[in-house]
């Protein structure tokens, strides 16, 4: 199944994320079939980044959001 969530980048204390597109049996920074965004939660204030447009196709095909993930959409 294919999911979208948050894999984390970035070094200790400084984190980031981006948002991706990937197959649900992998692991969180395992590799991935598209990043369509990005989430700063440390940056002032939180830079969230998400390309709408392959976020609705993404779900339109059957991929499913994480809880983080939807919630950060929402906003």
């Amino acid at each position: 199944m294919t999911v979208i969530r948050l894999t984390r980048m970035g070094r200790n204390k400084k984190p980031f994320y981006r948002i991706v597109v990937t197959d649900s049996r992998k692991r969180r920074d395992s590799g991935w079939i598209e990043s369509i965004g990005y989430f700063n939660p440390v940056a002032e204030p939180q830079v969230l980044k998400i390309d709408e447009e392959r976020y609705n196709y993404w779900l339109s095909v059957g991929a499913k959001p994480s809880e983080k993930v939807s919630k950060l959409a929402a906003r």
